[in-house]
């Protein structure tokens, strides 16, 4: 049977992660309130960010930023997008 959480972005009853995505606290915080679909809206986020702000994910300070706006985009106001970002037009 599939994990179900609460997901603390969509508001409704969804199935949930397979495992916790970081073996921490934080970790344990999303696989409880974080859907799957809002886990691969993050993915997303996290690719645009990477881009845009041309972060090099393997230093410390890139994974601290994108930590901050994780937690920023699950659990606070969803995390601005970069003034400069432009969306892709298809």
């Amino acid at each position: 049977m599939a994990h179900t959480v609460f997901c603390v972005r969509f508001k409704k009853e969804m199935e949930g992660l397979d495992e916790p995505p970081f073996d921490s606290e934080f970790g344990q915080k999303i696989y409880k309130n974080v859907s799957k679909a809002a886990w691969n809206e993050w993915v997303d986020r996290q690719k645009m960010l990477l881009n845009e702000y041309r972060l090099q994910p393997w230093t410390p300070q890139a994974q601290q930023f994108l930590v901050e706006q994780m937690e920023e985009f699950f659990f606070g106001s969803g995390s601005a997008l970069p003034s400069e970002y432009v969306p892709p037009t298809h």
